[in-house]
């Protein structure tokens, strides 16, 4: 099991940790370092700071919103980024949710979004290839344009850069499970949002057909402290966000998922608590347990041991979001 960093995204403004977090990561062997994006830092311009200031480290996006861009930009913020790396890059897509494609971005969301993501894919795999111009004749993607309004002048393109990586890695941050069934078909790798290294039959079904090579890469919150209770709760205040705000009562994609790891009535409540505006409530309402089955935190000896959970699995990646350079190099010491 290979470690990535998870830097996440800025909150007011940029993080003065992360690029150090990132060297060192680098140097302590990490395989990869990751930033993300929500409705204010964007994913790739972080990246390529990065980028510029390590050598060996593998550079993703976890992820990146497709309601940001088309995927043709997408496409080339990766093959731009591949290049100025010396082939680093790994793409990570993620649909977002009805809230933030409507609300951030002012555009619908997709009725139909395995149709939508399959797309999106299809015309980033194209344009990575390169072996002829871009063409889909696509619901929510198609290339070239001839809606209503087209003026009937669109016309096939490919690259005007050969990219440097045809098979540049593509990822999903997926959660609902034909979501994550597609997943294994059309992408390189998985990124889950919560994984439990305890309910690894959920995911069974929907990876028996992974192919050679598939990464299963979940994030995890990390931390070495003596005080598990204390250490849990940036875990417990990210759960309350995510699962009371980041969506609308009646559609929560991570409220939906925390409820088929078997706490639907916990999640609800930490729902109804955020959105009636008692987020402190709403934070103390996520279980310990749940927060703890899904996090790396304690003392160094209690992180060893779960661990050993996290490596007999599927998962081939673990990306850690940790706040101080100890507690990735105690990650890096323990997984070998």
């Amino acid at each position: 099991m290979r470690l990535g960093l998870a830097l996440g995204y800025w909150g007011r403004g940029p993080d003065p940790r992360h690029l150090e977090l990132a060297r060192q990561a680098e140097r302590f062997g990490y395989h990869s370092v990751w930033t993300a994006e929500s409705w204010g830092s964007d994913v790739f311009t972080p990246l390529t700071w990065i980028a510029a200031h390590t050598t060996r480290v593998k550079l993703g996006t976890a992820i990146a919103q497709m309601a940001a861009r088309t995927p043709t930009a997408t496409a080339m913020h990766a093959l731009t980024l591949d290049h100025l790396s010396g082939g680093r890059m790994m793409l990570g897509l993620g649909l977002s949710g009805p809230q933030v494609v409507e609300g951030w971005y002012g555009r619908p969301f997709p009725k139909s979004p395995l149709t939508a993501t399959r797309e999106y894919v299809e015309v980033i795999r194209q344009v990575l290839r390169r072996q002829a111009p871009v063409r889909l004749d696509g619901r929510f993607h198609p290339h070239p344009y001839t809606g209503p309004d087209a003026t009937g002048l669109g016309k096939p393109l490919k690259p005007i850069v050969h990219p440097l990586r045809p098979d540049l890695p593509v990822l999903l941050g997926a959660e609902g499970p034909k979501n994550i069934a597609q997943t294994v078909r059309i992408a390189d790798g998985w990124l889950p949002l919560y994984w439990s290294p305890g309910r690894t039959e959920l995911y069974e079904a929907a990876l028996a057909d992974a192919p050679e090579g598939f990464m299963v890469a979940p994030m995890a919150q990390a931390r070495v402290c003596t005080d598990v209770a204390e250490g849990l709760l940036p875990v417990k205040a990210m759960l309350g966000f995510y699962i009371g705000g980041m969506g609308h009562a009646a559609r929560n994609f991570h409220a939906d998922l925390m409820g088929r790891m078997g706490y639907e009535a916990e999640a609800r409540r930490v729902q109804e608590l955020f959105l009636a505006g008692r987020r402190t409530e709403a934070v103390q309402a996520v279980p310990d347990a749940f927060a703890d089955e899904i996090s790396l935190v304690g003392p160094r000896e209690r992180i060893a041991e779960r661990l050993e959970l996290w490596r007999k699995g599927p998962v081939t990646d673990l990306l850690v979001t940790a706040p101080d350079p100890e507690t990735l190099r105690t990650l890096a010491d323990l997984n070998g």
